[in-house]
């Protein structure tokens, strides 16, 4: 294969000393020089990649060589002409030129340069305003050229909605991420814009449906970190992890990946450029604007909203304030593993039930040794979601079996008690736990299935009572879900309030109305009474009561 010289030379770049690269361009580098620029059924077209980095250069901007060298695996062909990679992440920090760039290759992609007629391009994001950044830049490079009596403006028609190309019909419109009213498209190409946004896949898979009609289909997936933790973005970077690991060789998705190894990298600024690119030396002088700028933000480092921020966004790497969380995701993240048989087990149930008109969360909690073991199911009402935009993908988790969805007008008493009486059937369940916000309501219910209850006088007593064994569990990772999105949605929901006089803690929503903690309360009712729970089997305690001679 003939590798195009701005692929070897940002790698010689970075071997040479010249520029730093994050760990994930390391595995980038390592990956395809062993999987992928060995290959002899794979090509670069030559031409296309000059035309493109010509073609930016002449009617938006110089082009840096990280830029140049993403431009070059979009032109990666098979020997049967169709392109290798179909899908781009771009993870930059903010600045980095996400935005310019795919603006810049968007408008080539339509130009009778690419070559392909009706190429049509999507640009999709969570905001109208959002959508149309690279639209609006396109739209004025095109308005620029007509005052400036160039050429450009010739080759298309543009109004407010839409640009197309009077060569190749192509048609570049940009488009909210409601994905209900997408079905049908024909793009060629769709940019999906601020992906940290996005909660679940909703949006990528009705776009996603309307490719593969035109020849030379491709997704660009852009953006910076965010703070929607279980969300798409982080489904993605698992999958280009695996590519970049190697696993996944024939993998059609090209990961460009730039931010911060550890946190403290951050104090030396030279290391900047491992999260944002245009740091690489020599600085352009947009990057010499954007350094004085984040220098700026640095020097107020001592507020603790500004680093995260700053962490977050600019250096890629999620930060937040671990004295205002539950903990940190990595920790909620090492629940997912597999729970031992309970059948029979003694158990302490939960219940979290502090509105009939939202949500109700019940959980059944284990213990072997010092280990806890949650089965857990939520409640919540269709009519509620109609009200209020949840963000998390909950027709999904009920799909999987995480939640229910009722029609009914609350969530009524009968189907919280019921699904505790169904449990009692295979596990051995001691008593339930909850609150007394609704235990009025409950206690009836609860003594006609003959199930024993203790109702919490105080419950937000018990949240710094619990709060060193809540972190205790956390940090060591004694707690285990399986593979619970909703359950860990719960946990990353809370926030952490400390009370200045007192010095007690309470644990409170990070959003009152679209982040809900249910399952997060119930567990730490049962958690109240955790201490006893005995791991023994019901069934073997009884034999042994039926083997004694009395």
């Amino acid at each position: 294969m003939k590798i195009p010289a701005y692929v070897t030379d940002y790698i010689q770049a970075y071997r040479d000393g010249k520029i730093k690269f994050n760990k994930e361009r390391v595995w980038l580098v390592e990956y395809l020089e062993q999987h992928i620029l060995n290959r002899e059924d794979l090509y670069f077209d030559e031409d296309k990649i000059e035309k493109c980095i010509k073609f930016i250069e002449k009617w938006h901007f110089k082009l840096e060589l990280f830029q140049k060298f993403f431009i070059c695996f979009i032109f990666l062909y098979k020997s049967n002409g169709n392109v290798f990679y179909r899908r781009f992440l771009f993870l930059v920090g903010r600045g980095g030129g996400k935005n310019g760039l795919l603006s810049g290759i968007a408008h080539f992609l339509m130009t009778e340069f690419h070559g392909v007629p009706k190429y049509n391009v999507s640009i999709v994001a969570n905001s109208e305003d959002q959508a149309k950044t690279s639209f609006e830049e396109i739209y004025d490079a095109i308005d620029l050229s007509k005052k400036q009596n160039t050429t450009l403006h010739k080759a298309f028609a543009t109004n407010l909605q839409k640009i197309q190309s009077r060569a190749t019909k192509s048609i570049l419109r940009y488009r909210t991420s409601n994905a209900s009213t997408k079905d049908g498209l024909r793009d060629g190409c769709v940019i999906y814009d601020e992906i940290h946004q996005y909660t679940d896949n909703a949006t990528v898979r009705v776009f996603s449906s309307g490719l593969g009609k035109k020849k030379d289909p491709r997704e660009f997936f852009l953006g910076s970190n965010g703070y929607v933790r279980g969300g798409y973005l982080d489904s993605m970077l698992e999958k280009a992890l695996g590519v970049l690991k190697g696993m996944f060789p024939d993998s059609n998705l090209f990961p460009f990946i730039c931010k911060l190894d550890e946190a403290d990298e951050v104090d030396d600024t030279d290391n900047w450029q491992k999260a944002n690119p245009m740091f690489e030396l020599p600085l352009s002088p947009y990057a010499e604007t954007l350094y004085e700028t984040m220098l700026d933000e640095y020097a107020d480092f001592d507020d603790a909203s500004v680093r995260e921020e700053f962490m977050t966004k600019r250096m890629n790497i999620p930060e937040v304030d671990e004295s205002k969380i539950i903990a940190p995701w990595e920790d909620i993240l090492a629940t997912n593993r597999l729970m031992p048989d309970l059948s029979q087990r003694m158990c302490i149930g939960g219940l979290d039930y502090a509105s009939v008109k939202d949500f109700a969360a019940v959980g059944l909690l284990f213990r072997k040794g010092d280990e806890y073991f949650w089965k857990t199911h939520s409640f919540v009402l269709r009519n509620f979601l109609k009200k209020v935009k949840i963000d998390a993908p909950i027709e999904k988790w009920e799909k999987d079996g995480l939640l229910t969805i009722l029609d009914d007008p609350t969530i009524h008493p009968t189907v919280v008690v019921n699904w505790f009486t169904e449990m009692s059937k295979e596990y051995g369940l001691e008593k339930v736990i909850m609150d007394n916000y609704r235990s009025e309501l409950l206690r009836t219910y609860f003594e006609e299935a003959n199930i024993d209850y203790e109702v919490i006088k105080n419950p937000k007593a018990i949240h710094d009572l619990l709060h060193p064994r809540i972190e205790t569990i956390f940090s060591n990772h004694l707690l285990v879900l399986e593979d619970n999105p909703l359950m860990r949605w719960y946990i990353n929901n809370v926030a952490v309030k400390v009370n200045h006089s007192t010095g007690k803690r309470e644990y409170i929503k990070k959003d009152e109305f679209k982040r809900k903690t249910d399952g997060f309360h119930a567990f730490l009712h049962a958690l109240y009474r955790a201490d006893e729970i005995i791991d023994f089997d019901v069934n073997e305690a009884f034999d042994m009561l039926d083997a004694l001679d009395f």
